[in-house]
């Protein structure tokens, strides 16, 4: 039996490691299908954990923070892949509805806290119709509800 030369098996950083070359690498993995399936590959220096864990330790790897890559549909090596939290890690995926307005690019939660209104009514407002441009700029109405479009709302 060969001796283990990285003494890193067990850890959660091997564990990190082992699961993102189980998606990329094993037909029979779960996550196959949206990972090695997909094109998704790892780089030939990750095959070896020592690099990895190198590389880890030296772009912010902290135990709890997950393996995310920068660009969804790039593969995972150095300049494509960071540290993050599980919260931030859900924001970068590729089934995350992304546009740009106003030159800028945004999630729905990104133009949402930018635009100070609620997911609710980003959705309702565009469910009935609004542009982007009239979903930032149309102010809320005090009482907890919205100004429809087109319709003046009166107060008194």
């Amino acid at each position: 039996m060969a001796k283990i030369k990285h003494g890193g098996c067990g850890t959660p950083l091997y564990n990190v490691w082992k699961s993102m070359r189980q998606r990329c690498n094993n037909r029979r993995s779960h996550d196959y299908r949206w990972y090695g399936a997909d094109g998704i590959r790892i780089c030939k220096e990750w095959s070896d954990f020592s690099n990895f864990r190198n590389w880890a330790v030296n772009s912010g790897y902290q135990k709890g923070l997950t393996i995310d890559r920068i660009d969804v549909n790039g593969d995972y090596c150095p300049e494509n892949c960071r540290w993050v939290t599980i919260q931030e890690q859900q924001k970068n995926k590729r089934n995350v509805l992304r546009f740009q307005y106003s030159g800028s690019n945004y999630t729905v939660e990104t133009f949402c806290k930018e635009f100070h209104i609620s997911m609710q009514m980003f959705y309702d407002r565009k469910r009935k119709g609004w542009s982007l441009g009239e979903i930032a700029t149309t102010p809320k109405v005090k009482a907890g509800g919205y100004r429809e479009k087109g319709v003046r709302v009166n107060h008194g």
